[in-house]
């Protein structure tokens, strides 16, 4: 399960950004802006792959 410490920091890194909001589900964190953009699982910040992802960040590593 993740930390509420590691959620408030990733929040924390997010904070320039309009209307992030988080949801708990079974020990994790989903984060969500308009539509769900990732999430913290096990202390990691990951973010969904898709196209709007892959085009803002297209040298990060998946994560499988």
């Amino acid at each position: 399960a993740s930390s509420k410490e590691y959620l408030a920091y990733i929040l924390e890194q997010l904070s320039g950004l309009e209307d992030i909001r988080y949801r708990a589900m079974m020990g994790e964190y989903i984060l969500i802006t308009g539509k769900g953009v990732g999430g913290v699982y096990d202390d990691r910040f990951l973010i969904k792959n898709v196209t709007a992802a892959r085009e803002r960040m297209p040298d990060a590593s998946l994560e499988r």
